[in-house]
């Protein structure tokens, strides 16, 4: 009866690990309808500028963006979102999403985050629901403010359950693979080099995963002003095939 128990835990802890690796590859696809491919983080204007050419000059942006800006930032409220999902406390996640909508340096990383947080938010309510994201949107709603990706992300993480490490490492991916791709069209890279650096990222974004979780909101904060130098520039780009 023991080992018939034991099998029993082991094929439910399957079958949640398959159900939060579907649900993830899913809200994080490219084809989760965000519209994440218009938006590049300021990176078409470093193209423009030179600041970014090759494979090696866009590791080193990514690189510092990750750690020293966006990475951190949007790490950083993907946790504090989750964890204040999973506790319904739903005054902590109000005053998460003032502030994941107050730390924007720049007009168009501000659209950036919110337009994608309000376009997921509402497209995971309609596919699948939780009286958790309704709170949220009224929240949202109450506040005048849109939720931040990382905000409602993490959020719908927490309410539906998943793993915060496991979570927060595919959201990491995800930015990371959605920049990548838009250097690929924007230097332009190829395929492969793309890829591979993808691929450079992977020990760093599993790094910064780790210290990220143990971040309150007084350690949030960016040192990234080439980064937002380039965002306030694209503004007034002359030609641009992104929205910020």
């Amino acid at each position: 009866m023991a080992l018939n128990m034991m099998t029993t835990d082991i094929g439910m802890t399957d079958a949640r690990l398959a159900l939060d690796t579907y649900r993830l590859a899913a809200w994080l696809s490219p084809a989760f309808p965000v519209g994440a491919y218009t938006y590049s983080s300021g990176l078409e204007y470093a193209v423009e500028a030179a600041l970014v050419s090759d494979v090696t000059s866009l590791e080193a942006w990514l690189s510092g963006l990750f750690q020293h800006g966006q990475g951190v930032i949007d790490g950083g409220f993907f946790c504090l979102a989750h964890r204040a999902a999973q506790a319904k406390d739903e005054e902590r996640l109000a005053e998460i999403i003032g502030w994941a909508d107050a730390m924007r340096s720049t007009a168009e990383l501000a659209l950036e985050s919110g337009a994608q947080g309000a376009a997921f938010l509402k497209t995971v309510r309609a596919a699948w629901p939780h009286e958790g994201l309704d709170r949220l949107a009224e929240i949202s709603k109450a506040q005048g403010r849109k939720p931040a990706y990382a905000v409602a992300v993490g959020a719908t993480c927490g309410f539906h359950g998943l793993q915060m490490d496991a979570s927060l490492t595919a959201f990491l991916h995800a930015l990371g693979a959605n920049l990548v791709s838009a250097a690929v069209r924007s230097i332009p890279l190829g395929q492969t080099d793309g890829q591979r650096v993808t691929a450079s990222l992977e020990p760093m974004l599993v790094r910064l995963r780790e210290t990220i979780q143990s971040k309150s909101l007084e350690d949030l904060g960016a040192a990234t002003p080439v980064v937002d130098w380039a965002s306030m520039n694209h503004e007034t780009q002359h030609t641009r095939l992104f929205r910020s």
